[in-house]
Formats: structure tokens, sequence, C-alpha cells
């Protein structure tokens, strides 16, 4: 069967399903078998993880030290195939996993399973690491180019070229959630968080009952206000303007956001941290004790574990894609012929993303005391369900308004930045802002690619359009139901790509050796 005929026949099922069950039933992918066991979509990431670390020797230590090396273009060959160097390689995949996980992602692992999800996330970055290794070592082994050139690479090739046409069927599952969480968890969740935060911000300003925010009731389950449809339209619009260009035009923009963006957002939380150096430590105990050990409260004996950790695996997955596979096919349009020597830099995004970056913005909503505004603060602090539910409802406990994505961010980085200025929280609107944007330009292309693998290259210019429209989507879309199925197409995306690291594994530790045992000579000494 053919890839376009596959494709038609998945979408049509996805569809289906759908309208027959709902997202709940997409997003039941992570909860299977049962809300009382560990779920499998967990055990299958973590035991990757842990597995692919073992056997192929630790590289995220062994290796990491050459991985900061190839980044800095001392081994580049301008005259190898590809379209992007290592640094923009990098910072195209940066750029799609530095953004709302960090600000909004954080916050909604906190605001449902507290500090201790932190842990949980650093977990699932340091095992996923190797897991970003190995998906973006074999997505340039297996990539293909063009006659004009360009690359075409990616888990769906991967799948195919690495282990035969009869594994097709997997390729294109892969592809095909990989286009649809390209709309969702890489599209209408950037849109609509920067449409809420700058929802909130016109809201201070001139009031919930302004012509402009004022929310109109168009259905039972929605509303929306005139703000909502501007914020929309005006991403739609930023994003459309540079992924029409294509991948090399994006890599120029990314090449140049991602690194502006992290420094000024890694600069305001180190000196939240700073100035509340005295609480860093009562705030590491918090992370560690209540990852293993949350109050009973929390979900039940055993349950506030469970709850703690899924809430940390999601969103650390969420923050830096280890193991999805998306970044892979960033990764596959470097200019090397080298496959480990780009899975060696591609080691280091989990790093800068979720042990730096995540971890600082961790520490500003726990040692602000602004993470007593969540859901889990007030399950811990009552006596029953009952109670916690009511006061959720209510949206208040103990004077204080719960908050949840990134107006806790932005509520955190206010109170931390206090005593230096009075508009902290507007650093939040603009890194959103920029996160988002980089994210949403970053996420088309993936989206691109597996478009292009499944229907060919004129599938690419109505995959923008529409990719465009559905920022404009996310911009006036439900906090719930975007991250629902976002979420759920992220987890769909990920099997595939999971499978085929394992059955590729010992390939892959043979290419690995291989290249490790050669003398590795900076280019301009050759």
């Amino acid at each position: 069967m053919s890839r376009s005929k596959a494709g038609i026949i998945a979408f049509s099922l996805i569809a289906l399903f759908l309208y027959a069950f709902g997202v709940d039933f997409f997003d039941a992918i992570w909860s299977f078998p049962s809300q009382r066991a560990i779920p499998f979509m967990v055990l299958a990431l973590v035991g990757s993880g842990i597995f692919i670390t073992v056997y192929l020797g630790f590289p995220q230590i062994k290796r990491f030290w050459h991985g900061v090396q190839v980044t800095m273009g001392i081994y580049d060959d301008p005259e190898d195939e590809g379209d992007l160097n290592h640094f923009r390689a990098l910072t195209t995949a940066l750029s799609a996993t530095v953004g709302i996980g960090n600000i909004a992602g954080v916050a909604i692992a906190i605001y449902y399973g507290g500090p201790g999800a932190l842990l949980w996330m650093w977990i699932t970055a340091f095992f996923g690491t190797t897991l970003k290794f190995a998906e973006s070592t074999l997505a340039l082994r297996y990539r293909e180019m063009d006659e004009n050139g360009d690359t075409a690479g990616g888990p769906m090739y991967t799948i195919e070229n690495g282990l035969g046409i009869k594994w097709r069927w997997l390729a294109v599952a892969f592809a095909a959630f990989t286009v649809i969480c390209s709309m969702a968890t890489g599209n209408a969740i950037q849109s609509f968080t920067v449409s809420d935060q700058v929802y909130s911000e016109v809201s201070q300003i001139v009031g919930t009952s302004h012509w402009l925010t004022v929310k109109h009731q168009l259905f039972e389950w929605f509303a929306v206000s005139v703000q909502q449809i501007i914020n929309g339209l005006l991403m739609a619009v930023l994003v459309g303007l540079v992924i029409i260009g294509g991948i090399k035009r994006i890599g120029k923009v990314t090449g140049y956001l991602a690194p502006i963006m992290a420094s000024v957002y890694i600069l305001a939380a180190l000196f939240i941290i700073f100035a509340h150096i005295d609480k860093v430590g009562e705030a590491f105990g918090l992370i560690f004790s209540m990852a293993v050990n949350p109050p009973a409260m929390a979900g039940g004996v055993g349950g506030g574990v469970l709850l703690v950790m899924l809430h940390g695996i999601k969103r650390g997955l969420y923050s830096n894609e280890a193991g999805q596979g998306s970044a892979a096919i960033a990764h596959s349009t470097a200019k090397t012929n080298h496959p480990v020597r780009e899975g060696a830099v591609a080691m280091l995004g989990p790093f800068i993303d979720t042990i730096m970056i995540c971890t600082l913005t961790g520490l500003a909503i726990i040692t602000t005391g602004a993470w007593q505004h969540t859901e889990f603060y007030v399950r811990i602090s009552v006596e029953t369900a009952e109670m916690a539910d009511q006061i959720i409802a209510s949206g208040i406990y103990q004077g204080k308004t719960l908050m949840n994505s990134s107006l806790l961010t932005s509520f955190a980085f206010k109170e931390g930045l206090s005593g230096m200025i009075s508009w902290g929280d507007k650093i939040i609107t603009m890194s959103i802002l920029l996160f988002a944007l980089s994210t949403a330009i970053s996420w088309s292309f993936y989206g691109d690619r597996a478009s292009e693998y499944l229907f060919g290259e004129r599938a690419i210019f109505p995959y923008r359009w529409v990719y465009v429209f559905f920022v404009f989507l996310g911009g006036i879309a439900s906090l719930d139901a975007v991250w629902k199925f976002g979420d759920a197409a992220l987890g769909f995306m990920t099997f595939p790509n999971l499978v085929a690291i394992v059955l590729l594994s010992r390939k892959l530790k043979g290419m690995t050796n291989d290249y490790f045992a050669e003398e590795h000579i900076p280019y301009k000494k050759r």
C-alpha cells in the first residue's frame, strides 16, 4: 500500500474514533491500563530510556563534552550534505522544545502534582537525553535527500528505511500523529498560552467588561472575546510570515530567537533564586520529599506518588520531547556525514531545556511561595477531598487566588522581582510571546516533513495554510481541550519512535562504537 493511501486511512480512523469517543478516548493513553497502576506510557518511556542508556554505556555523561565541541562548529565541513549546521539544527530543535513547556508546562506540573513533579521531570530528562541521542542519530543515518539536495528525515524514515517496508504502517502512524501533534502541541497550545497571557494583561488595565475583553457566549461550551480573536490573528500572521519560507528561513530565525529569549528568561529566573537563596534548600527538600512520599491527601496511599510521577513525566516529555521523535526531524537536517556526531549535539537539548530552564522555573515558583496558589497545595492542606473540590471550584483558598499555567509563573516572577522592578510579570508575557512564536515556527517544519512523507511535496503548501489557521484557533480555544488533545497526540507519536529505537539498538551501538573509535580532527586542522 502506498504512503498516501495509508495516510488517508490513518486520518480517517483517527477522525472516526475522535467523533465516536471524543478526546478522552485518546487522552486515556496516559492512564492505561488503569488509574491505580503505573501507566504503560510511563513504563515505556522510562523503561526505554533506562535500557538504551545502559546499553550504550551512559553516553549523556561520557560524550557530553564532545556534543558541546560539535555544536561549537569545530568539526563543521561546509561540503557535507544537509540543510543546517550543527548549531542551527540544535537551535531549531530547541526552539520547538524551549517554550511553553518551560513556563506553562512546569507550572501545570506543580499545580496538579506539587513540587515533587520537578524530580520526575529531571528523571525523564536524564534518561530522555539518551533517547534524544538515539533517535537523532538514527534519523540522520536513514534520512533521504531529494533531487534538490534537501533533507527528508525523522522517525518515519528511520522506521521504513531502517526496519524495512513491512514496517511502513508504523511509520505512517508516526507521521499521522506528528501532523496532529503539530497542530495541537506545537501550535494551538502555544497560541492559546500567548492569547491567555495577553488577555490577562489587557484585563488588568481595562477590566473584563470592556468591549475588548468581555466574553461572548457563542455556544454553551464556548465563549470568546474580541481581544482573543485579535491575539489569534496576530499570532497566525507572525507564524505564517516565517514558515512560508521553509527550513532555511526557519533556521535563521530560530538561530537568533532561541539564544536571546533563553538568555533573558534565565537571567530573570536566576535573580529571583539568588534573591530567595535562603529558601532554595527548603525548595529542594520539598521537591525530593514530595516526589517519593507526598502527603496522603494528594491522592491516597500510593496514588499520590502516581499523581506526582504522572504529571512530572508528562510535562517533562512535553518540555524536552525526548523519546517523542519530533526533534529528530530537525536534527536530521544537519550538515554532516556522521550520524553519531549530530546525535551528540542532540543530547544537549534535554539538558538545556529541562535540567536548566525548567528547574529555574520550578525553583522560582517554589521559593517565592507561588506554589501555594495551586490545586495540589489545597489538596494536601484540607481534611477531605470533598472540601478540596469545593475550594478548587471557588478558585480561592485562604484569601489566595488559585493560578495555573503561565499565570502561576507570571505571579512568581512578579513576586520574585518585586524588590527590583514592579513589572516582573511582563517578562513572562514577553518570554511567552517569543517562546511560543519560535516553538510554533519549528513545529511547522515537523508537520511539513510528516505531510511530505505521507502525501508528497504537493501536501506541504496546503499543510502550512491549515497550520496557520490552527494558530488562530488556538488563540480562542479552551485550556483543557487543547492540552488533552496535545498530550494524546504526543503519546501516540512516541510509541512508534520507541519501537524503532529498541529494534535498531544493536545497529545504533555499532555506529556509536565505530564513530568514537575514530580520531576526530577539527576541520581547520585537516
